[in-house]
């Protein structure tokens, strides 16, 4: 026996070094943490169970008979974060960097399934070259197979991408099919085609950090959600994701202790400028209303004009979702409402309430807005808002204007309650506007039409601009003195908890994609 013990030992060291000694040291000289190194760092001290630490690939052509590496490139098993078990894959730069084979992908497919059937989060830590290309096809019809996991799963399960190297061609459309992308600054990337066939086809010269690195795909096109300054920061920040989320799709959202107290915040009573044109920071309505220090903020720097994120209000997770009149005065436009509907999809999947607080002038004009096809993608925010089943909770600080206040979670499309402040504005269309189009008569044949204009507008103001004859008709559920937003909202989320909805059977909708 003590000789088969000495060759698992032996099997088990080969699999621990990887790729060997001088690539580990290689990986430490780029500012990368090792596969393990980083599964060290996410889980649980001691938590870690390895699966298929043993696995090697099949491969014989172009002598790859003579060259395997116990674990094939991916270390793959489960563990806990915070007590709670979760399954996880970390991809090995340093052997055949980190490429995709056929036992590499079944691998991960094993936990994907093993995730499914337990109801709990996958991550994925990606650090790969891409698809094996000794091996083909084969290689392919494993991202394949991976790709259909990772479907499958959506809605089911929590599934986490951190991008901690390279990430290229068809390896890119996992991470994008799951939930959330974290990227590293500097170290990671993530593109179709590098920059020498863009270079090729194109003629373009880019770098790999210009053409997908983190902060390009943070702010440029949205692809991540998180851009972290290092490993252990994104890390960290899949850690903190997690504990805002359930396991599944079959639990409610996660809820800390929580004691009350005086929930009013008189701050909020000063918070909007006296001009209603002024610009202020909807994240300090934000930081008044939640539990202090509770907002983790989503896609940060991608479409500003509008602030998604989860936070906690009396310990009780939630998402949130608000214009921002600090940027574009808070407009609509293609890329913040692709952003808010993708966000508020994945709470509803994941029983998470939604919070929305609303001041919003209406859609961006202009031909690239309308040739870039806003109408579409402003209807994927409606449609996502009009399917939510979770607890939905509406807030209007400001104005509330046209199409943008039936799309921005109106009681017309589900919303359970809707508040209004005193300075809300619910109309078809700013004051000024509307005055200029009911009172063009008067106006032109006034002795002085700008002063006509003005005296016009007001009197459009004092009828449509506030938010009583909404609550008239009952679209506002109640009008509320700002400070008393925290208190209100708790006890609207508690009643709200054991909310059902029974929508017509379907196999599902057609979302305008």
């Amino acid at each position: 026996m003590d000789k088969k013990l000495d060759l698992l030992n032996q099997k088990k060291q080969e699999a621990l070094l990887g790729g060997g000694q001088a690539r580990i040291d290689s990986q430490h000289k780029k500012g990368k943490l090792t596969a393990r190194e980083r599964l060290h760092f996410l889980l649980d001290e001691g938590s870690f169970q390895e699966i298929g630490m043993l696995v090697s690939h099949r491969s014989t052509d172009f002598g790859m008979e003579k060259e395997k590496y116990p674990g094939d490139g991916v270390v793959t098993g489960y563990g806990t974060i915070n007590g709670k078990i979760v399954y996880v894959f970390s991809q090995d730069f340093t052997v055949f960097g980190g490429s995709l084979s056929e036992t590499h992908a079944e691998k991960i497919c094993k936990i994907m399934d093993l995730a499914m059937k337990n109801g709990a989060p996958v991550i994925g830590l990606n650090d790969s070259g891409g698809a094996r290309i000794q091996e083909g096809v084969v290689s392919l019809g494993g991202y394949a197979d991976i790709f259909y996991k990772n479907t499958m799963a959506s809605g089911v399960i929590p599934q986490l991408s951190a991008i901690m190297g390279p990430c290229a061609g068809g390896a890119v459309y996992s991470p994008a099919i799951t939930d959330f992308i974290l990227m590293v600054e500097n170290t990671s990337y993530m593109f179709v085609t590098g920059p020498n066939v863009v270079k090729t086809v194109t003629h373009e010269i880019v770098t790999s950090e210009e053409l997908g690195g983190a902060m390009t795909h943070a702010t440029k096109s949205g692809v991540t959600h998180f851009a972290c300054a290092n490993e252990i920061e994104a890390i960290n920040h899949v850690k903190k994701l997690l504990s805002y989320m359930p396991q599944n799709c079959e639990e409610k959202a996660p809820s800390l202790p929580y004691e009350g107290g005086d929930e009013s915040r008189a701050a909020l009573n000063s918070i909007l400028p006296e001009n209603v044109s002024q610009p202020y920071d909807m994240r300090e309505v934000i930081a008044e209303v939640i539990d202090e220090g509770s907002f983790l903020e989503v896609h940060k720097d991608f479409a500003e004009n509008i602030v998604v994120g989860f936070a906690r209000l009396a310990g009780r997770s939630i998402g949130i979702v608000a214009n921002q009149p600090a940027f574009l005065a808070g407009v609509l436009d293609i890329h913040s409402s692709t952003k808010g509907a993708r966000f508020i999809r994945f709470c509803d999947c994941f029983n998470i309430p939604l919070l929305v607080f609303e001041d919003v002038p209406g859609f961006l004009p202009g031909t690239d807005q309308e040739w870039n096809a806003i109408i579409t993608n402003g209807a994927k925010l409606l449609y996502a808002f009009s399917e939510a089943t979770v607890p939905r909770i509406t807030v209007i600080t400001r104005k509330a204007y046209g199409g943008a206040y039936d799309v921005m979670n109106s009681k017309h499309i589900g919303a359970d309650m809707n508040y209004a402040w005193p300075s809300a504005e619910i109309a078809v269309m700013g004051a000024k506007g509307a005055a200029e189009i009911i009172f063009k008569r008067e106006i032109t044949s006034a002795a002085d039409p700008e002063a006509k204009w003005k005296e016009m507008e007001q009197q459009y103001a004092d009828i449509f601009a506030n938010p009583y004859r909404a609550a008239e008709r009952g679209f506002i559920d109640e009008v509320i003195e700002p400070s008393e937003t925290r208190d209100k909202l708790i006890k609207a989320f508690k009643m709200l908890e054991n909310k059902v909805v029974n929508n017509p059977r379907k196999k599902h909708g057609n979302i305008p994609l």
